[in-house]
């Protein structure tokens, strides 16, 4: 794989496989090759800090040359869009309806898919901004349930915005109406055949312009990162698993989900193979039993390039040891 060929990287697979070291080391191939690389973790329980075994954080932090690395923090991210969505009620609403604003919006702090929704704006407003400042973004994400949720969520997210500002036109329309019918709305009482006077309805119609041009906005921003996500040139989506039963069951149904929502998979990392010199009869059964697993890999994902990556004597944690893991990749087929 040509990692200068993709704008985006997503690496996923089952928990525990081995995300983290194989993102964090193509995205230190792709630096060392003069590529300006920044790598984001999305899983809530981040690792990135351990391999690189320095401290990350939600701010962008230089790892070395090229490299930059953040941690997305779902809960700051929730607290943020409750405070940003808070504070635009607010513009349109009566001071003495604040303390029951502020009561929603905790309530909608702890809501199911509170996080998900505030974690996505973060990712495609970080897909927008990587745009002109990196040549690669990689993505370590979380275990496959949640990635697979996040990924389909762009489609749903625009799609429940086109129904908000349908509603809002409804509203508007009704609103209108009222204006006209009501003497209330601007009519002079006396001269019923009267227009109504523009700046009655000022105020609702800075309201109404207000909520629509936020949707729409944020509409733009979803319909963008899904078409993003869905361009094989742009966007390439990498499973990582090991040579185990329930890692290739659940990374047989992740890639049907995936192809059934038209993400563009780029192929399926095979991690942690015991290597030829591994000894012993406990090994020797245990590669015995690998082979059927490896064979079985590769003929349900034959429809994608496999890598093969091998169990290494040490923990990978640490710069050095990620440069030296990044060699690997590029022996397993990766090319900055």
């Amino acid at each position: 794989m040509l990692l200068s060929d993709k704008k985006v990287l997503l690496i996923g697979g089952k928990g525990g496989v081995g995300k983290t070291t194989v993102s964090s080391a193509l995205a230190v191939l792709a630096a060392r090759q003069g590529k300006k690389v920044l790598l984001v973790s999305t899983d809530p329980a981040h690792s990135l800090a351990d391999v690189f075994d320095m401290k990350i954080g939600d701010k962008k932090t230089v790892m070395r040359e090229n490299l930059t690395a953040l941690e997305i923090d779902p809960d700051h991210e929730v607290k943020a869009h409750i405070e940003r969505v808070s504070s635009q009620m607010k513009r349109f609403t009566n001071p003495d309806l604040f303390p029951e604003i502020e009561r929603q919006m905790r309530l909608t702090q702890q809501s199911p898919g509170a996080q998900e929704a505030a974690l996505l704006e973060r990712i495609c407003n970080v897909i927008d901004e990587a745009e002109k400042d990196y040549d690669l973004l990689i993505f370590d994400t979380a275990p496959t349930g949640h990635t697979l949720r996040l990924l389909t969520l762009p489609e749903a997210m625009a799609a429940w915005t086109q129904g908000m500002l349908r509603s809002q036109k409804r509203s508007e329309d009704f609103d209108s109406v009222l204006e006209h019918l009501s003497p209330k709305a601007g009519k002079d009482i006396n001269n019923p055949m009267a227009d109504p006077q523009d700046n009655a309805s000022d105020g609702m119609s800075d309201r109404t312009k207000a909520i629509t041009e936020q949707l729409l906005t944020r509409q733009r921003l979803f319909q963008r990162t899904r078409r993003l996500l869905q361009d094989s040139s742009y966007t390439s989506i990498l499973f990582v698993l090991t040579p185990e039963r329930l890692p290739i069951q659940e990374t047989d149904r992740a890639l049907q989900s995936l192809t059934a929502e038209k993400l563009p998979v780029g192929g399926v990392v095979i991690n942690r193979i015991l290597p030829e010199q591994a000894d012993g009869s406990f090994l020797a059964k245990r590669r015995l039993q690998e082979k059927t697993y490896i064979e079985d890999i590769h003929k349900r994902f034959k429809a994608w390039r496999n890598y093969s990556l091998y169990l290494l004597e040490e923990d990978v944690q640490g710069l050095d040891a990620l440069e030296a893991f990044a060699n690997n990749l590029e022996q397993a087929g990766f090319s900055a």
